[in-house]
């Protein structure tokens, strides 16, 4: 027998289970000798007033201890001789859709340009000590797609896409922290995830399904409005009657081939911008009120948009007590973003401050037709490249210098590894860009007060929130508008933004194959 109860508790007793078991057995009218156990639903700090307060959600049990096992198990089938499923990609999209798959009784055959988890990490220090970028094999490219090196940030506002709860059972099953279920916004921890990832793509392999890393999709085959395959580096064939793009939003080279093979796409808005990092001490105090944070209050985060001039102003991915990275995916660019390990326990917090870019903002690359989004996309990076000194470094400003125009002569420590060039981004940021921002800042200012400061710096650029481009499909079926067999997916496709909802996008589509079972061979490979 189990009784549901709502706690509202100061910080401290909320971390200690004696004391919420003791609230719980009161606002339950119980005698807490009676209780067996307690199990937290959901978990929200409320800092609204100085007064900060936890809320809970708790099940209490009586005289019998709750299941072990609370969570629905995967359900493992071998699939290695059943109908198979070509997967592009092994983001979070792909690898989710291919748990499904398996689910489902078919057979996933993922192909991954990058590399395992474990060399994707020499890849990645060779940026920082280096400043060399392996195309392939990156932040954003190899198993476990750009989520695998992030803050693993699970908080998504896309409720009725589906269902977010089974996306985080599964990362349970592969080895997440319970917490996840019921803190307001889980997040994993760059730390973490490799290993769950790993985790995932042994099940995958178990269970029958195929993984194939260092395999760089160069084709898709099509014979009328049917989509036959893919070939990959190597000259690989790789024939099936489906195909999930699970590419991520970095994966330009796709488009590319998209529009060779007249595969319709559309664009769609996105946004672009900076990096800001303050001190974490700095964002508790305006976020606690001039409070410690002291042992029982995670690192405190913000979120903040403002309209200006017709257009959104935002923060995106703020990552408390964590890092900025290097995201590149060529040589002559510079791309930062953000990740923070699952203590947060970084002196630093940084968010992307990016400014919202609609179709029309884009006349000035009009010459490239659907693609002058990327192309915005590849000037703002190569012009943080240059003013970074021509290597990985960032170019970097004072926040309130930044906004006063004038350039920073000195530049505090920064978390980002390879290191910052004080540049004046308020000069080489396009203006509709650099003039939103500056109001932004300043709004964001009011609201924060010391949120406006020399004390953080911006870093550029901001430039990979979100893909460009669309790749359209039936609302229903899931698949291309007009290419049978062929499903656009997750977040490179237009469908998604973050680990879940990209995830349960997967398994949306997962589900939308099983709705329309075809017969076929077994994957061929053909090496030509």
């Amino acid at each position: 027998m189990s009784k549901q109860v709502q706690l509202n508790l100061d910080p401290k007793a909320a971390a200690d289970e004696a004391l919420v078991k003791k609230a719980a057995s009161a606002q339950a009218g119980l005698d807490p000798g009676k209780i067996s156990s307690i199990r937290i639903l959901k978990r929200s700090v409320d800092a609204r007033q100085k007064n900060i307060r936890v809320n809970l959600s708790v099940e209490v049990f009586i005289s019998d201890e709750p299941a072990q096992n609370f969570l629905n198990p995967f359900k493992a089938i071998d699939v290695s001789l059943q109908k198979e499923v070509i997967i592009v990609g092994a983001g979070p999209a792909g690898l989710f859709s291919a748990l499904r798959l398996i689910e489902l009784g078919l057979r996933p055959v993922i192909i991954e340009r990058g590399r395992d988890v474990s060399s994707r990490k020499i890849d990645i220090a060779r940026i920082s000590r280096e400043h060399i970028v392996d195309p392939d094999s990156n932040y954003c490219f190899g198993e476990g797609g750009a989520g695998t090196y992030s803050d693993g940030k699970l908080y998504t506002r896309s409720k009725k896409r589906g269902d977010n709860q089974r996306v985080l059972e599964l990362l349970c099953l592969h080895g997440a922290n319970t917490n996840i279920l019921y803190e307001a916004h889980p997040h994993l921890g760059t730390d973490k995830l490799p290993g769950i990832i790993s985790n995932i793509r042994k099940t995958i392999v178990d269970c029958g399904g195929v993984f194939l890393l260092g395999r760089k999709v160069t084709d898709i085959l099509i014979e009328g409005e049917e989509v036959k395959g893919v070939v990959a580096s190597g000259n690989e064939k790789f024939l099936s009657d489906y195909v999930i793009l699970a590419t991520g939003h970095s994966a330009r080279d796709i488009y590319d081939i998209c529009l060779s093979r007249d595969i319709d796409m559309e664009m769609k808005s996105f946004a672009v911008g900076v990096r800001v990092e303050h001190p974490q001490s700095l964002i508790d105090r305006i976020q606690y009120h001039g409070s410690d944070r002291g042992n029982f209050l995670p690192a405190a985060s913000y979120n903040i948009a403002r309209q200006v001039d017709g257009r959104g102003v935002y923060s995106f991915c703020m990552c408390p007590g964590g890092f900025i990275v290097p995201s590149a995916t060529s040589q002559e660019e510079v791309v930062v973003n953000g990740m923070s390990p699952s203590g947060r326990n970084s002196p630093y917090a940084n968010s992307g401050i990016v400014v919202e870019i609609r179709t029309e903002d884009l006349t000035g690359f009009s010459s490239h037709g659907i693609m002058a989004g990327i192309e915005l996309q590849k000037k703002l990076e190569n012009d943080a490249w240059i003013n970074g000194g021509r290597t990985q470094n960032a170019p970097a400003q004072r926040l309130a210098d930044f906004v006063a125009g004038r350039t920073s002569g000195s530049l505090p420590k920064v978390s980002y590894f390879p290191g910052v060039t004080s540049s004046p981004l308020h000069q080489w940021l396009p203006e509709e860009i650099g003039k939103r921002l500056r109001e932004g800042f300043m709004q964001f200012g009011k609201s924060m007060n010391g949120y406006l400061t020399n004390d953080a710096v911006i870093l550029g650029v901001e430039s990979r929130t979100s893909s460009p481009l669309r790749i359209p499909r039936d609302a229903e079926k899931l698949r291309h508008v007009r290419i049978n067999g062929l499903y656009p997916c997750g977040e490179g496709s237009g469908y998604s933004g973050g680990i879940v909802s990209s995830a349960v996008d997967g398994m949306n589509v997962a589900d939308a194959i099983g709705r329309h079972p075809a017969t076929g061979n077994r994957l061929q490979a053909v090496r030509e």
